[in-house]
């Protein structure tokens, strides 16, 4: 029987790279999108076609984590099974507005929808994920993170404040869903060239520092995480939970 991936946001960039790695390995995907559906059921159909694999697209607001528990339910109607969940969304745009900002700049509302999308979404997506794994005897929990907290970044504080959270509660998690089998890590990325990154208005800032600071001389692309990501799904990690992979080629350390 096939195993299957849950994936938050993955219809572009680090998600986008990671379901296809997985999807590569035959491994069935149930990915969220934010808004365009139909370039969501374009990406479904392609990977259906590309790699034999089912693959399924569900509308997800990140910032309503409780939906989770809907989408699951669906996701329940059209999988036999939850082997693997990747916790990858995050916001943009107006929504972390007086969250990406310097720090006398900082506002409430921004830096909560920050820490909705990051931790919240993360802890309602993984108990959900773990109620399934459960049931078929275990299964691995993946959030991404970022090096925004280990190395000052511009305006980047309240995603490094969320990034620091998050990879707290993976710990938590880990302590806690290990007797049931279910290991829970984190991959921190260092800047990813993605667009997401390149909606950053200091994009060329931010890409002249890393490819400066890196001693390989070049920004991250999303390809460089997956290979990790899925490596932690696998029993080749089958001893390793609790942890924050960092992968930043070298920048952290400068």
């Amino acid at each position: 029987m096939s195993k299957t991936l849950v994936i938050s946001g993955a219809t572009r960039g680090i998600g986008k790279a990671i379901a296809e790695r997985f999807a590569k390995e035959g491994v069935d995907i149930a990915f969220t999108y934010n808004s365009n559906e139909e370039q969501a059921n374009a990406l479904a159909a392609q990977w259906q076609d590309q790699f034999g694999i089912k693959a399924k697209a569900y509308k997800l607001n990140i910032l309503e984590p409780e939906t989770y528990k809907e989408l699951f339910k669906q996701i329940d109607e059209d999988f036999d099974r939850v082997d693997y969940f990747v916790s990858n969304a995050i916001i943009s745009g107006r929504s972390v507005v007086g969250g990406f900002a310097p720090f006398m700049r900082l506002k409430p509302k921004g830096l909560n929808n920050i820490y909705t999308a990051t931790v919240l979404a993360f802890v309602v997506g993984a108990q959900e994920a773990a109620k399934r794994m459960e049931k078929t005897g275990g299964g691995s929990i993946i959030s991404l993170s970022s090096t925004g907290n280990l190395v000052y970044t511009p305006n980047y504080a309240g995603h490094g404040n969320s990034k620091n959270a998050v990879e707290t509660m993976v710990k938590y998690a880990a302590a806690e869903l290990g007797e049931k089998n279910i290991r829970v890590n984190a991959v921190s990325g260092g800047p990813i060239d993605t667009d997401a990154l390149k909606a950053f208005p200091n994009y060329e800032e931010v890409k002249a520092e890393v490819e400066k600071r890196s001693p390989l001389n070049r920004m991250g692309q999303p390809e460089d995480l997956c290979g990790t990501v899925y490596f932690l799904a696998t029993e080749e990690a089958s001893w390793l939970t609790g942890q924050t992979i960092v992968i930043d080629g070298g920048t952290s350390f400068q």
